[in-house]
């Protein structure tokens, strides 16, 4: 069914005043990273004629961690995996290193250059229409029905007609499709990412660096206001920082970053930037016929900055959505892809909100939440969390020691030794 769906989709019918038209398809899925191929290759899955329209050869800047509950929820084979990390190293802004290992299991990683293509050929294996091109606008039929116009990518050829009955845009943190179809839309609070991949250290040679490991700086000369980081790809390693405040130089940051670590001398492969939403916008449908996903919904979570998992749990949502919307005839289905992804995620992401506003917020605090991070129950419940995408609720007593220690620090009463 799905290859027949994809046949139909491809088959061009007419030529109007210059712009190439299409037979209706069921969903246009406008971008093509883990949100965006996640939706297509639902839906595809599930039988109904999908476009995926992407442009290739963007690289979004990314640490590619990959928590063992996305390898499981979204069949995500080991050999896609460039490593594995068991553990990661806090560094304060007075250098002080903390080491958190991952007492059971490991946490993946994934370089984006290779990782979203697979996704895209995935989706495309199970029957999405793929096309390379740049998305320009939602245009509307004489009976209202949407018609996705974009510009084929790399060619002079007129832009192109996709009529279809529903969108998912997962066009990114600056998502036009967000800005022009969403209530709320136009204006969100962004933090800018920047990153250089490098070749990774000869043994021996950077003595303090750990192929195994993740490390993060929670230093104001690094990032003001969110994290510098260093974190193995395998062959390659991934050092950047992020930032929301304006006038940072990002290079220079990271140069600094490389500096201290022992990494400068190392070369560079290349380097990205791009922003990341702070947090989820409150509506994600146009209570018709689109819907968001991924970066384009804001869901990246708060002082991690993680995006991955979220981006593919919020790409299904949006496809089960838009199949609900497509099988009932019923709009008020594609709220509920943000309701559902609250439900589940809300609660956390409140909590590293709050804890990115109040321990971010200068070096003295940063200090005291590094050594927060020294406590086993701190290292242990953070690690449960993340690997699994839940709050842990099996250890109350645990719960309750480390919400005193945090009142502890929150009024001085520890030092931060």
């Amino acid at each position: 069914m799905a290859e027949a769906s994809c046949i139909k989709t491809a088959q061009r019918i007419r030529t109007e005043r210059g712009l190439v038209v299409v037979d209706t398809v069921d969903v246009v899925v406008v971008g093509g990273g883990p949100a965006g191929a996640t939706a297509a290759w639902d839906l595809a899955q599930k039988g109904r004629s999908v476009v995926l329209l992407d442009r290739e050869s963007r690289i979004k800047p990314c640490g590619g961690a990959i928590p063992p509950r996305a390898m499981k929820d979204f069949a995500i084979p080991e050999s896609k995996l460039v490593c594995t990390v068991k553990g990661a190293r806090i560094v304060s802004p007075t250098a002080r290193m903390i080491d958190m290992p991952i007492l059971s299991g490991y946490v993946g990683m994934v370089d984006r250059k290779s990782f979203d293509p697979w996704l895209r050929e995935r989706a495309a294996a199970a029957g999405a229409d793929r096309r390379v091109g740049t998305y320009q606008r939602i245009e509307r039929d004489t009976d209202g029905t949407a018609v996705v116009v974009y510009r084929p990518q790399g060619t002079d050829a007129a832009p192109e007609r996709i009529r279809t009955r529903a969108v998912i845009g997962a066009d990114g943190a600056r998502s036009v499709i967000a800005s022009k179809e969403i209530p709320g839309g136009e204006e969100r609070p962004m933090v800018v990412a920047y990153h250089e991949i490098v070749k990774a250290p000869e043994p021996g040679t950077a003595p303090g660096y750990d192929p195994e490991r993740c490390d993060v700086y929670y230093d104001g000369t690094i990032s003001p206001d969110f994290y510098g980081w260093i974190f193995p790809h395998g062959d390659t390693v991934s050092i950047g920082m992020g930032t929301e405040k304006k006038g940072v130089d990002l290079r220079a940051a990271t140069a600094e970053l490389r500096r201290r670590s022992g990494l400068d001398k190392v070369e560079t492969l290349r380097y990205e930037g791009a922003p990341i939403p702070l947090k989820p916008m409150k509506k994600w449908d146009n209570g018709k016929d689109v819907v968001l996903a991924g970066d384009a919904a804001g869901v990246v979570a708060p002082a991690s900055g993680e995006g991955i998992y979220y981006a593919m749990c919020g790409g299904r949502l949006a496809g089960e959505a838009v199949d609900a919307m497509l099988r009932t005839g019923k709009a008020v289905h594609l709220a509920d892809a943000r309701k559902r992804f609250m439900k589940e995620h809300g609660r956390v992401f409140w909590i590293l909100g709050m804890m990115q506003n109040f321990w971010y917020k200068n070096d003295k605090r940063r200090e005291r939440f590094v050594s927060m991070c020294e406590d086993p129950d701190v290292q242990r419940l953070t690690w449960e969390a993340y690997m699994n995408k839940a709050l842990v609720r099996t250890s109350p007593l645990a719960h309750v020691r480390i919400f005193l220690k945090d009142v502890a620090h929150l009024l001085g009463l520890v030092k931060a030794t």
